[in-house]
């Protein structure tokens, strides 16, 4: 029989491989985010593997704790987020059942809780999250086939967001993809009066700024962004990884809606996501099934299918997580 054990580090190499030749490989998950994550103000990475004797990987996660306050604030914000992961050879249930125990051995002292952000269907695997003390909660996402021609991703993008695509265009809005570090900065200024309208918390500008200074033409951040008379009027900060393109954060000016960048924005990504040779667009989270989100309204109006991949979560530290709640509200209020 074999013999399995955890560690925490790998040889890089052999790590981005293992992610990078598994079917649900993704950019979440690889070395270089975890690097960024590990560089990024008030983030920490988690990063578990499965090896045998022979250092050959059977499994491997990588977690992020988030906190919106460093210092002893933090610890009433500390959650710990896994995007697309983790990662199983053969999808094989002992080795899902040992990371995970493992994994919770370590974060229920340093996190309130887990959410584990699923992008694919887990099937019978489910039962070994719920084994866990996870529970299941239903979760939908957008996917776009890239596949199809542009002639079918048109028929599919709804008429009224059709017409406003093209207003953009005979508004004087254009489409590029930038790369400097003075665009990121301007994108940033965009996504934080956005996320500061919504009253929602944003990373830090170091997290997208790591990001952007290890991206290469194949892997990293991309920004696009929707330009008018020479200023960036909207953006959408995308993340790419094999073959597919991630909608990450996105948003513009309210003041330049008439201008249309929102709907601009996501057609001009499919073009070039096709001529780039991506084939899948992940439109990210688009809300809870029979509960009415404005984004998912938004969202479906581009096409693309809607999937419900679910999300586990576990509570680590029960009063805390209240407290949390509470001082999210006030922190809400303040804003």
């Amino acid at each position: 029989m074999q013999n399995f054990k955890i560690t925490s580090t790998l040889n890089p190499a052999q790590w981005s491989s293992f992610v990078y030749d598994h079917p649900n490989g993704n950019v979440f998950q690889t070395p270089e985010m975890y690097e960024v994550y590990e560089n990024t103000k008030n983030y920490e990475p988690i990063f578990l593997a499965v090896i045998d004797d022979n250092n050959e990987i059977f499994g491997t996660l990588l977690a992020v704790i988030q906190k919106e306050y460093s210092g002893f604030l933090g610890n009433f914000t500390a959650r710990s987020i896994i995007f697309g992961g983790p990662l199983i050879k053969n999808n094989d249930a002992n080795i899902l059942d040992f990371i995970l125990q493992e994994y919770d051995k370590i974060i229920r002292k340093k996190a309130i809780y887990s959410q584990f952000r699923n992008m694919w269907e887990w099937g019978d695997l489910k039962e070994i999250f719920i084994k866990n003390g996870f529970e299941y909660e239903d979760h939908l996402d957008i996917i776009v086939d890239l596949n199809k021609n542009e002639e079918e991703l048109w028929k599919e993008v709804n008429t009224k967001r059709r017409n406003e695509i093209k207003r953009a265009k005979k508004e004087g809005t254009t489409f590029f993809v930038k790369s400097t570090l003075n665009d990121l900065h301007e994108c940033y200024s965009i996504l934080k009066s956005v996320y500061k309208k919504a009253k929602l918390p944003i990373p830090n500008i170091n997290f997208f700024e790591n990001i952007l200074i290890n991206t290469n033409n194949n892997t990293g951040l991309k920004l696009f962004c929707a330009c008018n008379e020479s200023k960036i009027i909207g953006c959408m900060l995308a993340l790419v990884y094999k073959n597919a393109i991630y909608d990450f954060y996105a948003g513009a000016y309210s003041e330049y809606y008439n201008k249309y960048p929102n709907d601009l924005i996501p057609w001009e990504v499919f073009l070039w996501g096709k001529e780039h040779g991506f084939e899948l667009f992940d439109f990210g989270g688009a809300g809870k099934p029979n509960k009415p989100y404005s984004v998912r309204d938004y969202k479906l109006k581009f096409g693309g299918e809607l999937v419900n991949y679910g999300r586990f979560e576990k509570v680590h530290k029960p009063l805390l997580m209240e407290m949390g709640k509470t001082g999210l509200k006030i922190w809400q209020k303040l804003k």
